[in-house]
């Protein structure tokens, strides 16, 4: 037998009935024998040979052998194989393009068009679709105020760019006299306005740095509200993003126990892992590929999750991406996030 351990590379023959298995196995879902194999390959090779060359890819961990089953499916290694040798991405079709394109073109909110594209991954491709919202770290912050509610809780309304509004709950030490908050923004608005989020930050260390006795109440008070307003610029927590389509994930055998599914929707709740994988995607360029542990989350083993940032002028502001079972089609759903990012990166830009 030829040695398909470790990186060694895959013969022609191998990496065609490679091909075909997995093509076999993401079409049907059901693992596939050499008789199968043989029929679909087009290759005049008998059952023999392709039993020995199935034993060579088993070896190598290219597949594996279900125990309930003579036949194979891929593993991870053998996705990822594929993917990256043998895929020939489609163009994705006229109509779908067209309805994108529709969908998108609208001069809209940026949370409108993000919630409209997530739910279009979510439709194309019958799996999850997800978006983050567009990034502010390059948006000047033009106004700001607060308003109070309940359990030492404050909203705070942030615009940027004098265009772009953004609400977020604070959660306080204490309570906040609605004439505390008003000093509060009025005072952070005359220090930061027309600065960047990273200007901002910078500029409350700096404040920081200064005695408490050099600081009258009021620049005590912004500050410390600021603080919290205004977190550290090198967590993701500032992300945020909009999921659609995750009960479609109910339609797929490997995902479909009551415990997977539990554990993937308290993910998708909590949101901090993908995040975290969402910040990765948004340093990258193009559209990026995890396939099962190579997310590095264990919650997402049994799923591929492919993703590509959107850009503006400014650069890179967001992230779209779909989540679905190792066995997707990719080359149907590799051009539906490219396209997504691409145009909805556009329809961002001409809001600017």
């Amino acid at each position: 037998m030829t040695d398909l351990r470790d990186d060694s590379p895959l013969g022609e023959r191998a990496q065609q009935l490679l091909k075909v298995l997995v093509e076999s196995y993401i079409r049907d879902g059901q693992p596939v024998g050499s008789r199968s194999l043989s029929r679909d390959s087009g290759m005049n090779l008998s059952s023999a040979t392709i039993r020995n060359v199935m034993a060579d890819l088993e070896e190598g961990g290219f597949v594996t052998s279900p125990h309930t089953s003579a036949g194979r499916v891929p593993t991870p290694k053998g996705y990822r194989f594929f993917v990256d040798t043998l895929l020939h991405v489609q163009p994705l079709a006229e109509a779908a393009q067209a309805d994108i394109r529709r969908r998108l073109g609208r001069n809209e909110d940026s949370r409108v068009l993000v919630s409209a594209a997530s739910q279009l991954l979510s439709n194309i491709t019958q799996m999850a679709g997800l978006v983050t919202l567009p990034s502010t770290q390059s948006a000047s912050v033009t106004q700001i105020e607060f308003l109070p509610l309940s359990d030492n809780r404050v909203l705070a309304i942030l615009v940027f760019d004098d265009r772009e509004v953004q609400n977020r709950i604070l959660q306080l030490e204490r309570a906040h006299a609605p004439e505390e908050l008003r000093r509060a923004s009025q005072v952070l608005n005359e220090q930061f306005r027309g600065r960047t989020l990273e200007q901002v930050r910078q500029a409350l260390l700096d404040e920081l740095s200064d005695t408490r006795e050099r600081l009258n109440q009021g620049m005590g008070n912004a500050i410390s509200v600021a603080q919290q307003l205004f977190p550290d610029a090198g967590a993701p927590a500032g992300m945020e993003y909009v999921i659609a389509g995750e009960t479609n994930l109910m339609g797929f055998a490997e995902l479909s126990s009551v415990d997977k599914l539990k554990r993937l929707f308290e993910a998708f709740n909590e949101k901090r892992d993908l995040l975290n994988l969402l910040d990765l995607s948004l340093k990258g360029e193009g559209v990026q590929i995890f396939i099962g542990r190579e997310s590095g989350y264990q919650i997402l083993d049994d799923c591929s999750v492919i993703t590509a940032p959107y850009s503006t002028d400014s650069g890179a502001v967001g992230v779209i991406g779909v989540i679905g079972p190792t066995r997707m089609a990719y080359e149907r759903v590799i051009p539906v996030v490219d396209l997504t990012a691409r145009l909805l990166g556009s329809a961002l830009n001409s809001r600017r």
